[in-house]
């Protein structure tokens, strides 16, 4: 069976040092997500990169970073992300994040495997 439907695609950038209660940042926030009912969140490490600072981060042996980007794409309906952005605006000191509005196409056989 296929649904289609419109949702928010929020995209996190932060640095994979980055901690929370202990914790790094991006475990804290998918953990949140996930108490918080949010239908989908997925974290990626990112090779190479670089922010605000102008700091190339990277996993080159020759410049090897410890800090190398993070990225967490978080897709949900619209209302549903905006009750998660004040906690994230708790927690996230610094990164940043995009939103755009996207289609969803999801796909569900309905068998169990």
């Amino acid at each position: 069976m296929k649904r289609e439907s419109t949702a928010i695609l929020l995209r996190i950038y932060i640095g994979e040092s980055y901690r929370y209660k202990g914790k790094p940042l991006y475990t804290y926030i998918v953990e949140m997500l996930k108490a918080e009912g949010i239908a989908g969140a997925t974290v990626f490490r990112g090779i190479m990169g670089f922010g605000k600072r102008s700091l190339i981060h990277t996993t080159s042996i020759l410049r090897l970073s410890t800090d190398l980007p993070i990225l967490i794409e978080v897709t949900d309906l619209e209302e549903n992300i905006e009750k998660i952005k004040p906690k994230l605006d708790e927690v996230i000191t610094q990164g940043l994040i995009t939103e755009e509005k996207v289609k969803i196409v999801f796909y569900d056989s309905n068998k169990s495997e």
